[in-house]
């Protein structure tokens, strides 16, 4: 019997057309271990597209190889050609009419006569005949290109290569690693394991931008010495680690770290510093000239500056519209024991990864903050390490 990494390449090697996706809501893992396959797999002579809904290309992540060749848009309409052969007569005049439930070509020849032998149909288009989704833990997450393609998705194999634990398993081929800190950790073993000497800088530096940014620049809880060593082994394979900490984490612009100040000036901790948290209104992101978006590269840096949290929590909202906290959990503190027991009404809790959730509510922000807080220092105090 094949092992499930035999199955994959067995796959990709029967393969024509390969198409690589990911969650909408991607993350660094994610575009990272996309554009990873995709230039391994181009190096197999493989025709291979990168699809994601709606993809604009990130400013934090355009310094990664290739990045351009990701498409917003999936297209499985397939067009039907009718196609003539005028190596004996050329046309000079073409038309078409209804007749009925017909549509009628009319060819005129510039000589010669054509015959019904000199004409042929079929079907163009994109004719993926392999699927293979990176770092997406079910194909909801996938949005619309998997809400409009239901039937192209039913009908085609797929690849499901994940680290997340609540991965629902969804492939004909299910590569899901729950111990593994990344998806890019699980794509290097395996694309290391069969041809090692394909691994190239580009996509050695794809690959540790996966890691890093997972690991919050290793910083995560979830962090093994098996990531470490990937790690090394990336840098010793010419992964750029100064171009990708440049980018990731020494490239603020000011907007960005004005905000950064609004939130070490919130910045709070209880329970002698094992849990930490911070906010922003509408109010502190106008001020700054900063999006909302911007939050990301924020937390970035509490999770570097404050090492001793074992929860950090960050919070974003206004009194009138919709409040979101993000919360990060360390050394080895399951973000879904945190929350397992958490109710509250028009309450939406999103599971990145065991260390990371999005909780969303309508609530206004200090009502929310306040609710997530008391739960997380009564759950927090209870913990014995």
């Amino acid at each position: 019997m094949l092992t499930d990494e035999q199955q994959i390449f067995d796959q990709i090697e029967k393969a024509n057309n390969i198409l690589i996706t990911f969650k909408e809501d991607y993350d660094g893992d994610a575009i990272s271990s996309a554009l990873a396959l995709y230039l391994f797999l181009k190096k197999l002579n493989k025709n291979v597209s990168i699809i994601n809904a709606n993809f604009q290309k990130p400013k934090l992540f355009s310094f990664l190889p290739s990045i351009s060749v990701v498409q917003p848009k999936l297209n499985t309409t397939k067009q039907f050609i009718i196609s003539l052969d005028t190596s004996r007569a050329s046309a000079t005049d073409i038309s078409y009419e209804a007749n009925g439930n017909k549509l009628n070509f009319m060819i005129t020849p510039q000589e010669g006569q054509f015959t019904p032998a000199d004409v042929s149909s079929g079907m163009v288009g994109d004719d993926y005949d392999l699927i293979i989704i990176l770092a997406t833990p079910d194909l909801e997450l996938l949005n619309g290109i998997y809400n409009h393609n239901t039937e192209f998705f039913y009908n085609t194999p797929v690849i499901n290569i994940d680290h997340h634990p609540h991965n629902e398993e969804f492939g004909q081929i299910n590569y899901v690693q729950i111990t593994a800190l990344a998806t890019a950790e699980i794509l290097f073993l395996l694309l290391h394991n069969h041809s090692a000497e394909i691994i190239n800088s580009d996509i050695a530096t794809c690959l540790l931008t996966g890691i890093i940014t997972e690991s919050k620049s290793f910083k995560i809880g979830s962090l093994t010495p098996n990531s470490l060593t990937i790690a090394s082994d990336l840098v010793n394979l010419g992964a750029r680690r100064e171009e990708i900490i440049h980018h990731l984490y020494q490239s603020r612009d000011i907007n960005t770290l004005k905000l950064w100040g609004r939130v070490l000036a919130k910045l709070q901790q209880t329970l002698d510093g094992r849990f930490v948290w911070s906010s922003l209104n509408e109010a502190d992101f106008s001020k700054t000239n900063s999006q909302p978006d911007d939050i990301d590269n924020v937390i970035e840096e509490l999770i570097v500056n404050v090492p001793e949290a074992e929860v950090i929590a960050l919070f974003t909202g206004s009194d009138n519209h919709k409040s979101t906290a993000q919360i990060y959990t360390f050394k080895n503190i399951d973000i879904r024991n945190l929350m397992r027991e958490f109710k509250e009404n028009n309450l939406t809790t999103k599971i990145n990864s065991k260390n990371h959730a999005i909780i969303t509510s309508d609530k206004p922000l200090v009502e929310f903050e306040t609710k997530i807080i008391e739960h997380l220092k009564s759950k927090l105090s209870k913990l014995t390490l």
